[in-house]
């Protein structure tokens, strides 16, 4: 296994001392309730593991109404919690300095209005390219104006990812596909137009001074996105494909852009599901989309592209229906740690949100702006990262008006939430302790950061145990700890480190603050109970 930075040590020297200062049980005399143990770590300098990319979340769908329908300030509201490095006159921060964004390229479904098959018109989305061919840049105008924010509030990364081809460009004329499991929703006779609009749209962001970095041409190409079994109409854009189909267009993708000398890079291939990334003999087997490792990087696949210039050494994949029980979410990580250092290529978790019922550990349904559904996603997060080396983590909708866990930002109007016509015009707007939380890692863990080993005098049972990890700076002269603790208050003792009577700088989400700052002796750091924490120190 690629991961073992929590191991177990014997605590009871670092305890004796403690031992010694609870007083003798008496007879008939109260006692004060025993206070917890402290959670001692010990950080381990020399002992490295992935350097860290980039956390960020995506423009779905919402961000085209209120990025263009919603008053400035709101709007520029919005941009400062998920980008914005800056604190307020007490050095809490403003946001959550995201650093990667992700742009939904639209298929044109928006233009097709409800001949379009897609039951919402939150769910459809416009396409720069009109059917004749031209092209129409102030589409996508609330998202262009995310993306511009982004850019001046100094956002590192932008990657483009579809759902679906352009309408124009699909075998059947809509965003939305046949509904059998790998029918690639493409015309072939269109595949090389399909590539050229790709390469257009990445053209335009370079031109207009916000680069698009990387492009990830499928999305959860594993499921069938067709109208499902009783519905009249399709819930969203999207289309299934199989590693040869996705080989295909990267192949055409990577000369295009080479032609162009476009500095994009190709991203492979956001699978809907961890497993599918690292596993054969899955259910997706039979039509040919799984083993995705191996299938695009490996040089004795027929589908090996690893060699293309534009492509990017890693794999993508989504942390869906994997997270819980606890002893599936460790062992699905484990394996793709122990396949990614094969095939040398890193990993990005690409998308995450609360779906399904998680084992019955937590429901997507019903919208969460407390600690609950942070907790939990912060837990995923650190097994992300920690197990599956994760260079880089993201989340779903930035934006949400639904009643479900989904978004980091909420927006209802006089109290209605949903996708109506109300919210899609104006609307109150409310950050989330998930928000929060995620700003606990992409705030503090920034671009080249690298991970580092770690003991805890703890089991890490990943259901009551505090979860930590660590990460250095580029230059090593910064040290950052983040704690997810899910249970009661309790001390943290800090080990390993050269200069232990530094101050810690200590960043707390809990029910009573968001990222709040505040300043303590190493000796004397308490975490909140039900908190995540970030521990900033100098080395």
């Amino acid at each position: 296994m690629a991961f073992h930075s929590l191991r177990r040590f014997t605590p009871l020297a670092l305890l004796g001392g403690l031992m010694a200062i609870v007083p003798a049980f008496i007879p008939n005399q109260t006692r004060s309730p025993r206070a917890p143990a402290p959670l001692v770590v010990r950080v381990l300098l020399n002992q490295t593991y992935q350097t860290m990319h980039s956390f960020g979340a995506s423009d779905c769908w919402w961000a085209q109404f209120i990025g263009q329908n919603y008053p400035l300030a709101k709007r520029e509201q919005i941009a400062d919690w998920l980008f914005s490095l800056d604190t307020d006159a007490n050095g809490n921060p403003k946001g959550i300095g995201l650093s990667l964004w992700r742009f939904n390229i639209g298929a044109g479904s928006a233009e097709q209005g409800d001949s379009s098959g897609i039951r919402s018109p939150w769910r459809r989305s416009e396409c720069f390219q009109r059917p004749d061919g031209t092209y129409d840049w102030t589409k996508q105008a609330g998202q262009q104006w995310f993306v511009e924010a982004a850019y001046r509030r100094q956002v590192p990364y932008l990657l483009g990812f579809t759902n679906s081809p352009p309408v124009q460009f699909t075998a059947n004329s809509k965003a939305y596909a046949s509904g059998k499991m790998g029918d690639y929703n493409i015309n072939r006779q269109r595949l090389g137009d399909y590539t050229r609009f790709l390469a257009d749209v990445a053209q335009y962001f370079q031109q207009k001074g916000w680069p698009m970095h990387y492009l990830s041409p499928f999305n959860e190409p594993q499921w069938d996105w067709g109208i499902k079994k009783g519905q009249l109409m399709a819930t969203q854009e999207g289309t299934p494909a199989t590693n040869a189909d996705m080989a295909e267009l990267t192949r055409a993708l990577n000369s295009e852009l080479m032609v162009r000398k476009l500095p994009t890079r190709l991203i492979m291939a956001e699978a809907a599901q961890l497993n599918y990334l690292s596993q054969s003999n899955t259910n997706r087997s039979q039509t040919n989309q799984d083993d995705v490792i191996n299938t695009f990087f490996s040089p004795a696949s027929l589908t090996f592209v690893g060699n293309l210039p534009t492509v990017e050494p890693l794999v993508s994949g989504h942390s869906y229906f994997t997270t819980s029980p606890v002893s599936q979410m460790k062992r699905v990580r484990s394996d793709l740690a122990t396949a990614l250092p094969k095939a040398n290529v890193a990993f990005w978790q690409s998308e995450y949100c609360v779906l399904g019922d998680n084992d019955g550990e937590i429901n997507g349904s019903g919208r969460d702006l407390g600690m609950t559904t942070a907790l939990y996603v912060a837990r995923v997060i650190h097994a992300d990262l920690t197990l599956a080396n994760a260079t880089s983590w993201q989340w779903w909708l930035a934006l949400s008006p639904s009643n479900y866990k989904d978004g980091l930002i909420y927006v209802e109007n006089n109290g209605k939430m949903g996708e109506n016509l109300l919210n899609a015009q104006d609307g109150d707007m409310m950050t989330s302790k998930t928000l929060w939380a995620l700003g606990n890692y992409a705030r503090f863990v920034r671009p080249g950061m690298v991970r580092i080993a770690l003991q805890t005098n703890t089991d890490e049972s990943f259901s009551s145990a505090p979860l930590v990890s660590a990460y250095r700076s580029a230059d090593k002269k910064q040290l950052v700890l983040v704690v997810v603790n899910s249970g009661e208050e309790r001390p943290l003792q800090l080990k390993g480190l050269t200069a232990q009577s530094k101050p810690l700088v200590v960043y707390e989400t809990s029910t009573t603050g968001n990222l709040r700052k505040r300043t303590t002796p190493s000796h004397n750091l308490m975490l909140a109970a039900q908190s995540v924490t970030t521990i900033v120190t100098a080395l």
